[in-house]
């Protein structure tokens, strides 16, 4: 099993930060740009990836309660992550993503995959500082 996890400080409230997270028809402005997310009967969705043009059945879960998102594939379990939201003080946020690969055949190594969570942290961050903006003004 390989697992790689990236935090990062938000300048947002944590309830608006797993709030735009949380949202799955809002995820495509944060997961990385190759990854496509289908909702069915949640918690069941359907992850399209482009690189390989595949449909994967996969599970997502909304934890309000405790600020966190957790998800995997549904029929082979070779992957799962969490997305954990943590408030900090003075009105700002922790977020702290980590994935597991069970299956050697979906890691995509460790540069990949630390791109992909500094980038999808960095969307999310955007999309935060957009809906908080438009709230406040």
């Amino acid at each position: 099993m390989t697992e790689y996890e990236r935090s990062r400080t938000m300048p947002a409230r944590p309830e608006h930060v797993f709030d735009q997270a949380a949202h799955v028809d809002r995820m495509e402005t944060w997961l990385p740009e190759a990854l496509h997310v289908d909702a069915g009967e949640l918690p069941a969705v359907t992850v399209h990836e482009d690189r390989t043009d595949e449909d994967t059945s996969a599970l997502f879960r909304a934890r309000p309660e405790q600020m966190r998102l957790e998800w995997g594939t549904r029929d082979r379990g070779s992957y799962a992550g969490w997305l954990q939201v943590a408030g900090i003080g003075s009105g700002a946020s922790e977020v702290t993503v980590h994935l597991s690969f069970f299956d050697g055949s979906h890691d995509p190594g460790e540069r990949a995959a630390g791109d992909a969570l500094d980038t999808s942290l960095r969307r999310l961050e955007e999309q935060v500082r957009l809906r908080v903006d438009d709230t406040a003004g």
